[in-house]
């Protein structure tokens, strides 16, 4: 049986006059689409234009809820409680819902936002309430999060599809998490390098952490980044490394049609 991987992009994330990443151009060389609902970026247009554009290609459609936090860009930490991360993914998702519903389309997945996403991989409590909210509002959605963290486990435990998630521009720890974007090596800036890690981990299980030692990791989706300079030549270049190398793109489940 073919090898398959997702190649998923947050998209979505222009807000009123200012415009971020090349959401039209990147559509063609991804499987899934995370799209920002409002609260870190995003507004109803950009949602309902990104929405259409995934249709459009056949790309999987995914609500990517950040934290309230427009000016941060949901990067930066907010001591919120389960019960708030609960109530923003739930209204954040129904949000998205909506607006795939009006397009004649349905969502596939759901992927948090920047900060929200690296708490819940190590916060158990944040987890479960993510995992609750989407098992309550639409129980057929695969769950992405950080390959082997708390989020994909919550999601497991709770009875979702889940889908563990690797990154080709970023660093790892001895531990998998990712290296804190705030340190000067979490970002890969060499495309090559970059290809090499997605290869290693789709291909053997493993990544080679900054401290050296190899780590064990489960690559379901791959995320390209797509606001950065070269984010376009980057994706081009790795779909058809990917498929070189005789790995299929599809998303991870099939996307529901009802």
């Amino acid at each position: 049986m073919p090898q398959t991987v997702d190649l998923n992009c947050d998209m979505g994330e222009s807000f009123g006059a200012w415009t971020l990443g090349n959401d039209a151009a990147l559509m063609p060389f991804i499987t899934s689409a995370n799209v920002a609902c409002g609260f870190h970026a995003g507004d109803p247009a950009v949602m309902r234009a990104t929405v259409r554009a995934a249709l459009a290609h056949g790309v999987a459609i995914g609500a990517h809820p950040g934290l309230p936090d427009l000016a941060g860009f949901g990067r930066r930490n907010l001591d919120i409680s389960a019960a708030e991360a609960f109530d923003m993914t739930v209204y954040q998702l129904g949000a998205l819902q909506a607006v795939a519903k009006a397009e004649g389309g349905r969502l596939h997945h759901l992927k948090p936002h920047g900060a929200l996403y690296n708490m819940a991989a190590t916060n158990a409590a944040l987890a479960q309430a993510i995992a609750e909210a989407v098992y309550k509002v639409q129980p057929e959605l695969v769950l992405y999060g950080l390959a082997g963290s708390e989020l994909t486990q919550a999601g497991e435990k709770i009875g979702l599809r889940t889908a563990h998630e690797v990154f080709a521009d970023r660093t790892y720890q001895a531990n998998g998490t990712l290296t804190p974007r705030r340190q000067p090596d979490a970002l890969i800036s060499s495309a090559d390098a970059a290809i090499a890690q997605v290869l290693r981990m789709v291909q053997h299980g493993t990544v080679r952490s900054q401290q050296g030692s190899d780590v064990a990791i489960r690559a379901d989706t791959v995320c390209l980044h797509g606001d950065g300079a070269h984010a376009l030549e980057f994706a081009q270049r790795l779909n058809h490394e990917l498929r070189a190398a005789g790995v299929e793109l599809q998303a991870g489940h099939p996307v529901p049609t009802k």
